[in-house]
């Protein structure tokens, strides 16, 4: 691990980080918010922030605003890269597949298995780094924006007990249904429709074993909203008498002008699971 920036805010650190990942095979970056309780030396719980397509760790870091409130609440907030990066990684000239689209699963095509790993990565990997290196407990939550939304969704219900919250904002819930999800899934996973399935947070809720609420905004205003769909997680969690609060949004589109609109409630929601309060 090897810090490359560090900045004060509100009373505590944004920091990027940069390391050799064993299960994506190249060097990744990843931001890190230490509040003010952790710079005091108080080990504090973390939550994790997926972001979408075509971004890295700076997005996030740099546009949502959650430090102050991350800062009020005492939580670690930690921000991967999207995809493996690097010369020898597998690409594609489409911005919706390759690197920046990692869609948080495990590849299992050539030429994409050997580093799109982004399922063990973010639930394995970047957990154990993040404990070791920082004052961090083994309390984690997960939310995220876009893809990083299917992410968060998808992680959250495909390993129970892992998280205490997750929260999404304008996620692709059912991948397998539309053409962003198709493509990745085609090329990532192959033919296999159940493989597919098992990545979808629509298809995923009808079996969950752990009822995890889930908590999505979504933009009324969103002009991604056909790859989106969200009344599809609506119908599915009504079927499945999975918990959840989708709140459609008039006038917000998919910037995150959107997402910073709304950050401080939904770090607050996933404080309330971490801390209790």
């Amino acid at each position: 691990m090897e810090r490359i920036e560090h900045h004060a805010s509100f009373g505590g650190r944004q920091e990027v980080w940069k390391h050799t990942s064993s299960a994506l095979g190249c060097e990744m970056r990843l931001g890190v918010y230490l509040p003010p309780a952790a710079l005091a030396g108080e080990r504090c719980p973390v939550l994790y922030w997926l972001s979408g397509l075509t971004c890295t760790e700076q997005n996030f870091i740099t546009k949502a605003g959650a430090q102050q409130h991350a800062a009020q609440h005492g939580l670690i907030l930690v921000a991967p890269d999207t995809s493996p990066r690097g010369a020898a990684v597998a690409d594609d000239p489409g911005y919706d597949l390759g690197q920046g689209a990692g869609f948080y699963l495990n590849a299992t095509q050539a030429p994409w298995a050997p580093h799109f790993r982004m399922e063990d990565y973010v639930v394995n990997e970047l957990p154990a780094l993040v404990e070791q290196h920082f004052p961090a407990t083994e309390k984690r939550a997960i939310f995220g924006h876009s893809m990083g939304g299917h992410g968060a969704l998808t992680l959250a219900l495909r390993h129970p007990g892992r998280y205490a919250s997750v929260s999404a904002f304008a996620p692709i819930v059912a991948p397998s249904q539309v053409p962003w999800g198709q493509k990745v899934f085609a090329a990532y996973l192959g033919d296999d429709r159940a493989a597919w399935a098992a990545h979808d947070a629509v298809a995923l809720v009808a079996t969950a074993r752990e009822r995890l609420p889930l908590l999505v905004d979504q933009g009324e205003d969103d002009e991604f909203l056909p790859q989106l769909q969200p009344e599809l997680l609506r119908a599915a969690c009504s079927q499945a008498g999975h918990p959840l609060t989708l709140r459609l949004w008039p006038g917000y589109d998919h910037s995150y002008y959107f997402i910073a609109s709304f950050i401080g409630e939904h770090v607050a929601h996933h404080a309330r699971a971490l801390r209790g309060a």
